[in-house]
């Protein structure tokens, strides 16, 4: 666990008594989607909240609501912090396409190479090319996850071959078109609402990290999960953590450094680090099961990547159609998850 988080833990609790010893200058609601058992609510927005509470002297208090508990559906949840319904939120950037097209580079089967940490940091040092993104809003952190293994519920394949026609859950445009790259049928849908949809078969599976597993119970209504060689996965989503800009700039300086403090690059390498652990509990449950967890053979594994090849082909030319240089984007995240891969 890094310093951040030791910190965190100890501010949670003791940050009960910080925040009644001092006048609150501002209280701040935090809004997302999972519930309050989840690795997100839990381990990141609850710490995070108790150390910007601390750091404040209680002057800033979080309120977190876990569940869409504020209200609307998780697709709503960038409109309510851009709109200053909420001050604060979590939630996937990929539910609401064409919003943030430049930070899709990072989702995209043959950039992201299975670590949060790289990949989080990644952004992190290409923040400058993906700024125009967030111009709405004030950007917290922008992470991703350890990459999506995909959970099925008729038992393992071998390869693209038996992914034909079946219909898998999507959390993105991109990951959509993976999918349909593999002969198969995308679904939209968010993470929520996949324990029904797989349970009344819906769908036939769906790309999630292992880390999503144990709060929506997926390793009870799944037979198989596939990962590629050495636990290699198929792209994965990104994630934003963000602040309504008028919220922010209402802020006294001391309150705004105490934000910024815990933003971008102070937070960055130990959320990254925090998603790649959370892999194991949900992999290690999902083989207790009795539901195997499969690694293809590198064969059947370049097989999928080279009928996905032309994804990058296809983003790259609708970056140039919005109007940036989606070929030096790819370049430069490519560069930049390789260097923190070493």
């Amino acid at each position: 666990m890094g310093l951040f988080w030791k910190a965190a833990v100890a501010a949670a609790i003791f940050a009960g008594a910080a925040s009644t010893a001092a006048a609150q200058d501002v209280t701040l609601t935090v809004h997302h989607f999972l519930s309050p058992k989840s690795l997100t609510h839990a381990k990141f927005i609850v710490p995070w909240a108790k150390r910007v509470e601390d750091e404040s002297k209680g002057r800033i208090k979080i309120e977190v609501f876990p569940a869409m508990a504020m209200g609307g559906k998780p697709p709503e949840l960038y409109r309510q912090v851009r709109d200053g319904a909420a001050d604060i939120v979590w939630t996937l950037t990929g539910y609401t396409p064409g919003v943030f097209p430049r930070s899709e580079v990072f989702e995209l089967f043959g950039v992201h190479q299975g670590s949060a940490s790289a990949t989080t940091l990644a952004i992190q040092d290409t923040f400058d090319l993906l700024k125009d993104d967030f111009k709405d809003i004030k950007p917290i952190l922008v992470h991703t996850h350890a990459g999506n293994a995909l959970h099925l519920t008729e038992g393992c394949v071998d390869g693209l071959d038996a992914l034909k026609g079946r219909k898998l859950r999507t959390p993105s445009r991109t990951g959509g078109w993976m999918i349909s790259s593999w002969g198969a049928e995308p679904v939209g849908m968010p993470v929520p609402a996949l324990p029904q949809a797989l349970s009344k078969n819906a769908i036939d599976g769906a790309l999630i990290p292992f880390e999503i597993v144990p709060p929506l119970k997926v390793h009870e209504l799944t037979k198989c999960s596939l990962t590629g060689p050495a636990g290699a996965r198929f792209g994965t989503s990104v994630f934003l953590f963000a602040m309504n800009k008028q919220s922010y700039d209402k802020l006294p300086d001391d309150l705004k450094a105490v934000i910024d403090r815990n933003s971008g690059t102070g937070i960055a390498r130990d959320i990254g680090k925090l998603w790649d652990g959370a892999e194991a509990p949900g992999e290690g449950l999902q083989a207790k099961s009795g539901s195997p967890v499969k690694a293809l053979s590198g064969e059947a594994m370049a097989t999928m990547q080279e009928a996905s090849k032309p994804i990058i082909d296809r983003w790259i030319k609708e970056a140039g159609a919005t109007g940036f240089d989606g070929a030096a984007l790819v370049k430069a995240a490519q560069a930049a998850i390789a260097k923190h891969s070493n």
